[in-house]
């Protein structure tokens, strides 16, 4: 499934993602884990545009922007602790990158598929979770529930690719999205409501896994009926 360059790609990538879970545990790494942390999507960022020629510009463009966003996203977050400012702009920067994500996933969307019991099962997840730590929100219940309320727009758009695209980029996608609503949960549950052992081990180790599976399925797939 995977060519010689992406299978090279996914060792190097794994061993950054080490990289960076080791620096983030080492205070003495401290300088190391500034550079490692926004590495990890800047890598995906160098091998997409290194695979220009497989997807179409609007796609390429869109898929650009979500992982500079992304990076943006990454950088702001490592401050947050400094600043709540940091945090709020991570949170738009990542807004942003998911609202690209949703444009992406719906450019590449089957008219006739309907997916109503996962999405279904996704908005109720995503209504219990809301739920669960509205009361520790603050002042930041309005922000974090509007992002909430994108990052469930864009997890939807990944099932309205059925038949419109690869299995496995299908698949790869929808993996990737749920590994995002995953490692935003963690961060949401950690910072506001009830601390989590090795939180930031479990927030990269998924977030990571979402934006290689995002870019791997994005790049993989192959349009296999119209879906304008």
């Amino acid at each position: 499934m995977l060519n010689s360059t992406e299978k090279q790609f996914t060792i190097l990538f794994v061993l950054l993602v080490l990289f960076e879970l080791i620096t983030a545990q080492v205070p003495s790494l401290q300088l190391a884990h500034y550079w490692a942390k926004p590495a990890i999507v800047f890598s995906l960022i160098v091998l997409v545009v290194h695979q220009r020629k497989i997807l179409t510009s609007s796609l390429r463009v869109l898929l650009l922007l979500a992982l500079s966003l992304s990076v943006s996203g990454d950088i702001l977050l490592m401050f947050a602790s400094q600043n709540e400012g940091f945090f709020i702009a991570g949170l738009v920067a990542f807004l942003m990158a998911h609202l690209c994500y949703l444009v992406l996933f719906f450019k590449q969307r089957h008219r006739e598929t309907k997916p109503y019991l996962p999405l279904f099962l996704l908005y109720l997840y995503s209504v219990c979770f809301g739920y669960v730590i509205s009361d520790s929100l603050g002042d930041l219940l309005i922000p974090v529930m509007v992002y909430e309320i994108v990052i469930l727009l864009m997890a939807s758009a990944t099932f309205l690719r059925k038949n419109a695209v690869s299995r496995f980029s299908y698949i790869a996608v929808i993996l990737g999205a749920l590994f995002f609503v995953l490692s935003d949960s963690l961060l949401a549950f950690d910072k506001f409501y009830q601390p989590i052992p090795l939180s930031g081990v479990w927030i990269m180790t998924s977030y990571s896994i979402a934006q290689y599976l995002i870019v791997f399925g994005i790049m993989k797939s192959k349009t296999v009926t119209s879906h304008v």
